[in-house]
């Protein structure tokens, strides 16, 4: 059986409570207060209420932690100690619209580097978790990324820029290099389960532009831990800092990036 830290254990412990009222609050979300922080970008009460459990009982496990929250914001721990990075109701677009695909996920950043972190599907009952150096897991069982090495066997999960979101054509470029070369291209709208599908070997690969650090902060060390490959859009190690990401496994990671590049450089003949 697979044996969870303790930083694991607090943070599945909290998502499970703020869990509760988020199963009840779906199966009423017709009821739910629900206000628009811009365009297409929604926050309902379902948000605030779980992030309000989350911190705290977090805090309760961890009170010298800081936080960085999607809905609070940062909040400062003591000095020197690490933060918590959260956000209550990744997907929440699916959740508002009655699509059973959303999820809780925490990371403990310590120093500017991830070492533990989970994504919780909550109507699943699926816990993706993560310690560095010792290895991802869904509840009880080890993740390993996909084996497939070329991508016409693979498919790939990314995120379409909606209203009020940049880079539109880029994107579109982007899509247009991929769609000839892949089985498939899925949309599913939770950028943090998304990793976790990767790093559970149900993709094959992922990338998106424009993330939040609170989007990707989990799913980057379960894809590492799961023996896959995370860059940037450029091939550095600055996605928490610019927002992009490629997450593949270590074959299709540099055709992918490659493919994105050869995107970019259409973009620049064109101007």
């Amino acid at each position: 059986m697979a044996r969870r830290s303790p930083l694991v254990n607090v943070m599945a412990a909290a998502a499970e409570k703020a869990a509760r009222n988020l199963r009840r609050d779906f199966g009423e979300v017709e009821h739910l207060q629900v206000s628009q922080k811009g365009p297409a970008d929604f926050v309902s009460e379902a948000d605030r209420r779980a992030e309000q459990i989350l911190y705290t009982e977090l805090k309760k496990g961890r009170p010298r932690f800081g936080f960085l929250m999607e809905e609070r914001g940062e909040v400062e721990g003591e000095p020197g100690e690490s933060r918590w990075i959260v956000d209550p109701l990744d997907g929440t677009t699916n959740f508002l619209h009655g699509l059973p695909h959303w999820a809780i996920t925490i990371a403990v950043e310590e120093r500017g580097e991830i070492v533990s972190g989970i994504v919780y599907d909550v109507l699943k009952d699926e816990l993706f978790w993560a310690d560095k150096g010792n290895g991802a897991f869904v509840n009880d069982q080890r993740l390993r990324v996909s084996g497939r090495s070329t991508l016409a066997q693979s498919l790939l999960a990314t995120g379409i820029p909606f209203m009020g979101k940049p880079d539109h054509p880029a994107f579109l470029r982007q899509l247009a290099a991929f769609t000839p070369e892949v089985a498939g291209i899925r949309r599913f709208g939770s950028a943090s389960l998304d990793l976790a599908y990767v790093a559970a070997g149900r993709y094959e690969g992922f990338w998106e532009s424009d993330l939040q650090k609170w989007d990707i902060a989990a799913g980057i060390l379960l894809v590492r831990e799961a023996g896959g490959f995370v860059s940037d859009l450029k091939g550095g190690a600055q996605m928490l800092q610019n927002g992009t990401i490629i997450a593949a496994n270590t074959h299709l990671h540099l055709p992918m990036l490659k493919i994105l590049r050869g995107a970019g450089r259409s973009a620049d003949r064109d101007d």
